[in-house]
């Protein structure tokens, strides 16, 4: 069973104006990360146009030489910058699987307003529509939810609302991929939501064809099995009652149903008629509104299930898992870049001081853009703190695994030759390596650190609140958030200068999605946040109220230390795979137990397509 998501923005059409469209925390977050991949495909795209053109210059220089020896120089090298090819990021097969997420993500968030423009304003209704009462598609059973001798009777309203949100979900991906310039056939997702659905064929992993309105009913089922699992499994742990969801995201349903009330009203519709309209037979406010809560209570119960913060572990019970996990928990502290090609790199490491001196400079050097030419220039850039193993095979070359020949049923086993020299217990303070097109220059030898999570409070200010990547924003714009941030830190000294103080001015001003909860963020372990966020609050330095201010690619960062948290780093880290482990074979064990069965009558009164012709 796949993991459930929230579904995001609905249908929209050119009517709602932009205060209509507006997008969640998590949506826009998504957005920057999104758009953050955008530009790391793009530089990769670019090295690998680089290294294709060295490989052609060598091959030019092969099929012209004659002496053995460099023929066989010449290949060693062809076969090393082939092999640097294919390492490098991007996918001449289209888009990438962490893409594919990051891009889903998007677009999986709660619902939004943005529903109806096209059906209201042209005059067109849904296939099928009769009215938002729909007495069979409240009363049919569409899918019975089982688990052991507990049965639960999904109705037919509940299934058009899955649809629209899935049917929405999957436009609003479509959008996203034609944003990003990805066609159908690089994601696989070969629909045209301007045709009907079953006029359309889907091809599965298997190999079988089947319409496309077959296939949606397929992908709505899972949706309900995902949602009611976690739904029903919730309630039964919460002695048969309802769990309550969070204020915030009462709030947020209230806001969405506000929203659409008052678009109704301009087209003459009640809310329900509205929601008929958009999403079905039966799907009026009060089975909106059930829905929107239900899917808050599955998706909070799933996050239960792998909180570390909600289960407990013993002294003994982390140290075991240490004892098995060593080296998956051990780190170090170090200034690392990653130069565009290997011949920087080497240069790069020829021209670095012993002592790392200049490590800042020189990667403000190497850097290709404005943006990081400027931003480098602060160590902080560089300096990861706590780095594991797993942290660095993500962005590094130096994390990249040896290639190697293996027969077909033998077991792959990766070699890390770059990560072995860093990880050695030998190396020591100032060792320096370059390894392809990273280098490296250690601040702290490979450790079980002792260094403590932390709690910090922060408050974003980004240059330009309408960009999903600031480092393309001008000097200007950057000139003018430094000052808000100075303006903002100065109000906030001449007050109180207390922790709760400081937790109003991020309500107000901040940027970020934790602004409403005052910027708190806590039990921050290294690894967490982007190195000049994270190399400001692990300083050793740090105390309990320090404030500055911290630049980053996603803006001015005004910071305050809060304190450190109650584990050591490496026992944080240690109890959440715990937590992890533990909750998926929880979530394994639920989607064996509960099963989706669909029924026949009541699927005669399942949504299937959407016509928006006159």
């Amino acid at each position: 069973m796949a993991k459930k998501e929230l579904n995001g923005d609905l249908l929209s059409g050119g009517a709602l104006s932009a205060e209509d469209k507006k997008v969640s925390k998590e949506a826009k977050k998504a957005a920057k990360q999104a758009a953050k991949q955008k530009k790391i495909t793009e530089k990769n795209n670019a090295k690998r146009a680089q290294i294709k053109e060295e490989i052609d210059k060598l091959k030019a220089q092969r099929a012209e030489e004659t002496d053995e020896a460099k023929i066989k120089a010449l290949d060693a090298s062809i076969k090393k910058l082939s092999d640097k090819y294919s390492s490098v990021g991007a996918s001449s097969k289209g888009i990438s699987k962490q893409n594919a997420k990051i891009i889903k993500s998007v677009v999986c968030a709660v619902v939004v307003v943005a529903l109806l423009a096209t059906y209201v304003c042209t005059g067109a209704v849904r296939k099928g529509f009769i009215s938002y009462t729909g007495l069979p598609s409240k009363t049919l059973t569409a899918v019975t939810i089982s688990n052991g001798d507990d049965k639960y009777r999904v109705k037919v309203d509940t299934y058009n609302f899955y649809f629209a949100m899935k049917y929405n979900e999957i436009s609003s991906q479509l959008s996203m991929y034609e944003q990003y310039g990805l066609s159908a056939e690089q994601t696989g997702l070969n629909v045209d939501l301007t045709k009907t659905l079953s006029s359309q064929t889907y091809t599965d992993k298997d190999g079988n064809t089947m319409s496309w309105s077959k296939h949606m009913q397929d992908l709505v089922i899972e949706a309900i099995e995902n949602t009611y699992t976690y739904y029903l499994a919730a309630v039964k742990a919460n002695d048969g009652k309802e769990p309550e969801i969070t204020d915030e995201q009462k709030e947020e349903i209230e806001e969405t149903i506000t929203n659409y009330t008052q678009q109704a009203n301009k087209y003459g519709y009640t809310v329900s008629g509205y929601l008929v309209q958009a999403m079905g037979r039966g799907v009026t406010e009060k089975v909106f509104t059930r829905e929107l809560t239900r899917q808050y209570i599955a998706q909070n119960y799933q996050q239960s299930l792998v909180d570390a913060e909600k289960r407990e572990y013993t002294a003994d019970d982390i140290n075991a898992y240490k004892d098995e996990n060593l080296e998956s928990l051990e780190s170090v502290d170090i200034r690392i870049f990653e130069c565009a090609n290997e011949d920087d790199a080497k240069a790069f490491k020829k021209a670095l001081n012993a002592d790392g001196s200049n490590f800042a400079e020189l990667c403000s050097k190497y850097s290709e853009d404005k943006f990081d030419k400027e931003a480098y220039k602060d160590s902080a850039y560089s300096t990861f703190i706590g780095a594991t193993r797993q942290d660095l095979q993500n962005g590094y070359a130096i994390g990249v695994a040896e290639e190697h020949e293996h027969d077909e049923n033998e077991e792959q086993e990766h070699s890390y030759p770059g990560l072995d020299w860093l990880f050695s217990k030998d190396r020591k303070a100032g060792d320096s390596y370059q390894d392809s097109t990273t280098v490296v220059s250690i601040i702290a030898p490979v450790s079980l650190s002792d260094r403590k999570t932390v709690n910090v409070r922060h408050i974003l200010i980004q240059p330009d609140k309408d960009a999903n990547d600031q480092t393309s924003v001008d000097d200007e714009k950057w000139a003018s958030a430094y000052k808000e941030a100075k303006k903002i830190l100065a109000e906030y000294k001449k007050g109180d200068k207390t922790e709760e103080a400081f937790g109003e001015l991020a309500k107000e001003h901040s940027a970020d999605g934790n602004a409403s909860e005052g910027g708190i963020y806590e039990n921050v372990y290294t690894g967490r946040m982007v190195n000049p966020f994270s190399a400001w609050i692990f300083d050793n330095s740090r105390k309990p109220g320090d404030t500055g201010i911290v630049k980053t690619q996603f803006g001015y960062h005004i910071m305050y230390f809060v304190g450190d948290g109650e584990q050591k780093d490496w026992e944080y880290k240690a109890s959440t795979a715990l937590a992890n482990s533990e909750g998926s074979s929880e979530i394994e064990k639920l989607a064996e137990d509960y099963t989706a069965k669909v029924n026949w009558f009541g699927s005669r009164y399942f949504e299937k397509d959407i016509d928006i012709s006159n």
